[in-house]
């Protein structure tokens, strides 16, 4: 199970912003799509990570003013990233260790896919809850 055992049941874009984009634009991102961060781009190649964390954290340092700040000013810009190659469970690691819930999916230096920890815990689940009923039904049927 790989990461690109993920990205494959999915469709549609990968919301995204760039370091010059103001914080309340990235905000209105996050709110509009219900997500929890945005990989920050420089064309196609990842420069940062813009979460709510980020935001709480802009807020608090800044106050009110954090609005007007870009994003380039308040992202993670210490990018831990993952290829489609990656184990599931390999990830689930990383992101533990390293206490974050979102993974840009990278090859040849450009971002192809982003995962949140949500995505790998689903997906572990459903093949747990597949197995298990391919096991009642082997049982079931012996």
């Amino acid at each position: 199970m790989t990461i690109q055992s993920i990205l494959q049941g999915r469709s549609g874009e990968i919301y995204s912003c760039a370091a010059d984009v103001p914080v309340s634009r990235a905000v209105e991102i996050l709110a509009e799509r219900r997500i929890g961060a945005l990989p920050v781009l420089d064309g196609d190649r990842v420069v940062g990570i813009f979460s709510e964390r980020d935001v709480l954290h802009c807020l608090r340092t800044h106050g009110p003013s954090a609005v007007d700040h870009v994003v380039r000013d308040v992202m993670t810009s210490d990018v831990i990233s993952v290829e489609r190659t990656k184990s599931v469970i390999g990830a689930l690691s990383l992101m533990t260790k390293r206490r974050i819930r979102h993974l840009p999916v990278v090859e040849d230096d450009k971002l192809v896919g982003f995962v949140s920890i949500g995505d790998l815990v689903k997906y572990r689940i459903d093949k747990i809850e597949s197995e298990a009923a391919a096991m009642r039904d082997y049982i079931q049927s012996t």
